[in-house]
């Protein structure tokens, strides 16, 4: 039992952290979102480009390097004895916080494509959104919204 305790801590807190990462889609829409008028634009997709986003964890980093010190705390504390034992686990706690955090942060990377386009007025702007579409140079767009808050949708 001690042996698989970790593990399904770790687990447990590894899904915990994970970021939802709807929001980065192209298809979906907030809640303030529905219901409002959209501007829509017309343009020309230039360029596309693959890139990840680094989505912020819902518990802020907490659980990835708080679970790690915890399981690193407890593994460590299972070698040697004494003093040794003490050693063991305060380094088992750091080096697990530093891992769960790692972990907590290469878990919350989203696939997204960086879209170029040409609007019709000869404007080029950037969008980055989940990668959940297919696009390709050439294809006209629609960008949806305006300033922080665009997607870009098929024509």
């Amino acid at each position: 039992m001690k042996r698989l305790l970790p593990v399904l801590v770790l687990s447990t807190l590894t899904l915990a952290g994970c970021a939802n990462t709807s929001p980065y889609s192209g298809n979906v829409y907030s809640g303030d979102q529905a219901k409002s008028a959209q501007n829509v634009t017309l343009g020309t997709i230039t360029a596309i480009r693959p890139v990840q986003i680094q989505a912020d964890s819902r518990a802020g980093g907490i659980l990835g390097g708080g679970g790690g010190a915890i399981i690193g705390g407890l593994l460590g504390n299972q070698i040697g004895g004494g003093s040794g034992r003490q050693l063991a686990t305060v380094a088992g706690a750091i080096g697990g916080a530093v891992a769960g955090s790692k972990i907590e942060e290469s878990s919350n990377m989203i696939n997204a494509t960086e879209l170029e386009i040409r609007k019709n007025n000869g404007e080029q702007v950037v969008v980055v959104q989940k990668a959940d579409q297919n696009f390709q140079v050439g294809q006209q767009v629609r960008l949806i919204g305006t300033g922080r808050n665009v997607s870009v949708a098929p024509y």
